[in-house]
């Protein structure tokens, strides 16, 4: 029997199996952020295991609260600050350097396809999106991940969820995960690993492929992933080049990590996209979603576009190109941040800042900070805000606010219009 790619992964990857369903992996990647990695710091301290397996493959940043707000969220980052310092992890992205650390790391070049990443954060699995196994864990795996560089899973069960058709004008990555939760639920894929296939995905950018993978968490699952392409390999050819002398290499290489035809499921789902619209959820749980249309006219006071879900270029290209010489209600106040200084500059040079900017957006740096009502744009509570993010959980941005999760296109014309709305890219039904 053949195998699917988590199979191929943890076959590569492990280095024992306490038992039948436990296995024991070897990481590449041990991810770090300011606001779950300190309290694994101080505890190995603690235990007088001050120590980090290999240097070189730690990568840590300051992102959630950027720049601190307050003296505890100081002290967050000077713990890892120091950290990375007294251990010699030379990718520690700091105050000006950083970014969210799922749009920063990708852009670094550190995830590659048949990869096992951990982090102390749950969105970890958007670097699925490269053919990676990736997954958020506990403080106590991260400890061992830093200390050790393996950590335990249970065995991987994979839900297969093909996406064909082809998307309509308008309508975005987004939309496609929000009706892929609204369909399977928000437990729909616990414990699995949820396999994105079908010419939708081949399609799709490396930007686009992150965001689904990112929102894969949002039904339950361990891990989203992507089979890894020629996509896969343009993104990431100015990181590998000195590895392989031409991408067609490169590209057969990494289509071993592709799942066996005859590879077993636990569950495949079929969704043809060809008919959907522009959707946003509604209530607190990210499976409640009504498609813009039955939601328009409803009003917001906040629009907020960014995140490690939205926050990349492209989606601010998309956002700018529905803003573009008009502005925003007077009604609602817009927040913008660039996922990494790569995408703030990209849009500087692209004119793209100007255009948020003149339609009334204020642009903020880099930071997770509004998505988990952290800083930059906690909302009052009775609030509401429009949000590229990825939770819509009770109380997410600010007590007794309420979250509507749109695609930056959708989010963009809302804040034109001041209410939930389509945007002029979409030309379906209205």
């Amino acid at each position: 029997m053949g195998h699917t790619i988590a199979e191929k992964i943890f076959n590569e990857h492990r280095i024992d199996s306490p038992s039948p369903a436990i296995h024991v992996l070897t990481i590449d990647a041990v991810f770090c952020h300011e606001v779950t990695t300190p309290t694994a710091i101080i505890d190995l301290m603690a235990k007088g295991k001050d120590r980090v397996f290999n240097p070189s493959k730690i990568k840590a940043v300051i992102d959630h609260v950027s720049p601190a707000k307050d003296s505890k969220t100081a002290e967050q980052g000077k713990v890892l600050r120091e950290w990375a310092r007294r251990h010699g992890i030379r990718d520690f992205f700091d105050i000006g350097r950083n970014g969210i650390c799922h749009a920063l790391f990708p852009e670094m070049g550190y995830v590659r396809p048949g990869y096992t990443v951990i982090m102390g954060d749950s969105h970890t699995c958007t670097h699925g999106a490269f053919g990676a196994f990736a997954a958020g864990v506990g403080s106590t795996d991260l400890e061992v991940a830093i200390l050790k560089g393996v950590c335990a899973f249970g065995t991987p069960r994979t839900m297969k969820v093909n996406l064909t058709g082809q998307i309509p004008e308008g309508v975005f990555a987004k939309d496609v995960i929000l009706k892929v939760i609204s369909t399977i639920g928000v437990s729909g894929a616990t414990n699995m690993i949820m396999e994105f296939t079908g010419p939708v995905v081949a399609a799709m950018s490396m930007e686009s492929r992150m965001t689904i993978c990112n929102m894969a968490v949002e039904a339950g699952a361990t891990s989203g992933i992507c089979y890894p392409d020629m996509v896969t390999v343009d993104y990431l050819w100015e990181f590998i080049r000195g590895e392989y002398r031409t991408k067609e290499i490169a590209l057969k290489e990494y289509s071993r990590w592709i799942s066996d035809p005859d590879a077993k499921y636990e569950k495949i789902v079929q969704i043809d996209v060809s008919d959907l619209e522009p959707l946003v959820t509604v209530g607190f749980k990210p499976d409640q979603v009504k498609t813009v249309r039955d939601l328009s006219g409803t009003p917001v006071d906040q629009v907020y576009i960014g995140s490690c879900t939205n926050g990349r270029i492209e989606d601010l290209r998309i956002a700018a190109s529905v803003l573009k010489g008009k502005q925003i209600s007077d009604s609602v106040r817009g927040i913008v941040s660039p996922a990494t200084p790569r995408v703030y500059r990209t849009a500087l040079d692209e004119g793209i800042i100007k255009i948020f900017m003149d339609s009334g957006f204020c642009v903020t740096n880099p930071t997770c900070g509004a998505c988990l009502g952290m800083s930059n744009g906690v909302l009052a509570p009775g609030e509401v805000c429009a949000a590229t993010t990825n939770r819509n959980f009770q109380g997410r941005m600010g007590q007794g606010g309420m979250v509507h999760l749109m695609s930056p296109a959708t989010a963009a014309a809302t804040a034109l219009a001041g209410t939930i709305s389509n945007s002029s890219l979409y030309k379906g039904r209205v």
